[in-house]
């Protein structure tokens, strides 16, 4: 693969990455359109089945369904566990959590994703944080349990502990797909955790439509149009602007762009939900996004050496939260 021009415009890259994090970061607003009608397990699952579906289609097109493109031998239990932290995980327990506070809540408890991801490169991988970094971490973490205790009246609310697994089963995801992305590629890992993931959840999604029969028929376009939303954009759309944006402009450069993501989902839940935007929740974010910032600027040491991508014309090894 041609390598980059240090010298040439990022400004490509940027606005693909851009796009790729705008679309992300309207998973949560859509996410609780979805789940005000339908169920949210539904919701969850349902949205992998449809992007596995989509994955099929993008790794057909691409030819990495040859056998000898294929993953092989373990790498087919470390997709399960990007599968259990992105494809599963992550959507199953925001869902939850979108059945009981504003997007604007998620957002911020959502935002200390990219340091938790580190925390999961450093227990089982080759990266070694700074204390900087881990001062970042405690300082950003106790700022969101600060934030959920003051907008729960001076406890957690449920929904809140369904923020917290959602971002350690992400960071727990994004991390080991991070590391085997460096094998497959980027594009190829993300699909073949869906469509790994496809055999398992089809069944379960038939026996929950099945079970929830009614409601769904009764569901509303607009909730139709969250759960559109989350399976073809969240799922998969957006992971094809990121990884371009990083491949063409940078991963430290790009990646930057993720620090504006709880914003414009507290834009996003104004803007779609009508929810309200108050002056202190404004001040936790930006309180927040400044230690993420911090701690991203922190100097992480990493002991292996870099892998590339196993074929030609491969995006880069990285996945959307991971710490570089």
């Amino acid at each position: 693969m041609t390598s980059r021009n240090p010298s040439s415009p990022p400004s490509g890259g940027m606005l693909l990455g851009f796009i790729g994090v705008a679309i992300f970061s309207q998973t949560l607003p859509f996410t609780r359109m979805a789940v005000a009608e339908l169920d949210p397990i539904f919701v969850a699952l349902a949205r992998a089945v449809i992007a596995a579906i989509l994955a099929i289609v993008l790794l057909a097109a691409r030819g990495a369904l040859a056998a000898h493109r294929r993953p092989r031998g373990g790498q087919w239990w470390r997709l399960a566990v990007t599968a259990l932290g992105v494809v599963v995980g992550f959507p199953l327990f925001s869902s939850l959590a979108m059945r009981e506070v504003p997007a604007g809540h998620g957002a911020i408890v959502i935002g200390l994703l990219p340091l938790a991801t580190a925390v999961f490169a450093a227990w089982f991988g080759n990266e070694r944080p700074s204390a900087a970094f881990w001062l970042s971490a405690m300082a950003g973490s106790a700022l969101v349990v600060g934030f959920a205790l003051w907008q729960g009246a001076g406890g957690l609310q449920h929904a809140d502990w369904f923020l917290f697994l959602a971002v350690v089963l992400g960071a727990l995801g994004y991390a080991e797909g991070g590391k085997l992305s460096r094998e497959l590629g980027g594009l190829e890992t993300i699909s073949w955790a869906l469509v790994a993931s496809l055999p398992v959840l089809a069944p379960v999604v038939g026996w929950l439509a099945w079970m929830h029969a009614p409601a769904i028929a009764a569901a509303s376009p607009r909730a139709w149009l969250g759960m559109a939303y989350v399976s073809v954009f969240s799922m998969f759309i957006g992971f094809l602007f990121w990884y371009a944006g990083l491949a063409k402009g940078g991963v430290a450069r790009v990646g930057q762009i993720q620090l504006l993501q709880p914003f414009l989902t507290l834009a996003g839940g104004a803007l779609i939900l009508a929810e309200p935007l108050d002056a202190p929740t404004l001040a936790f974010a930006v309180a927040v996004i400044a230690i993420v910032a911090l701690g991203r600027r922190a100097a992480v040491r990493n002991t292996a050496p870099a892998t590339p991508p196993a074929a030609a014309g491969e995006t880069p090894p990285i996945v959307p939260g991971r710490i570089h």
